[in-house]
């Protein structure tokens, strides 16, 4: 990734940390999930209004690193008006992408803004905060009670 590229990236994270979109609580929401980071302290919770497999609305509220906040609002903007299989199809790409899965060379052009976050795969800690609000919304879609842990 070259220099400018890096620097628009950052700050793309910085932006969505300090101005999160869909921050908040979602009243009344069809699913829901808690999800945390024991090594950074991160905390999600994740709302979504789903009807007819569509992702109507989602929102989510908690605290944490710029880059778990930052990824939990890029998802909120990736996946509102998306159908279920679209959803579980974004989380795939996106965590081989962070996981520096072989396969996932190619995919960073149809992750769009999350692209952003593509940084972190140098920094194993940092994935783990990246990807919580996915495991989250995983979580969430599943329809699991117990909070996630990345750990």
């Amino acid at each position: 990734m070259n220099d400018e590229l890096a620097e628009l990236y950052q700050e793309l994270i910085m932006e969505h940390n300090r101005h999160p979109r869909h921050y908040g609580v979602l009243a009344p929401c069809t699913h829901q999930a808690a999800g945390f980071n024991p090594l950074c302290g991160d905390q999600i919770k994740l709302r979504l209004q789903i009807e007819n497999d569509l992702i109507m609305a989602l929102m989510f509220e908690g605290k944490g690193c710029a880059i778990s906040i930052a990824s939990a609002s890029l998802l909120t903007e990736a996946l509102e008006g998306k159908s279920l299989a679209e959803a579980h199809e974004l989380f795939t790409l996106f965590h081989e992408t962070l996981t520096g899965q072989p396969e996932s060379s190619h995919h960073s052009a149809r992750l769009g803004k999350l692209a952003a976050l593509i940084g972190v795969q140098a920094f194993p800690s940092r994935v783990k905060c990246a990807t919580l609000a996915w495991h989250t919304l995983e979580a969430a879609l599943a329809n699991k009670d117990t909070p996630v842990s990345t750990e």
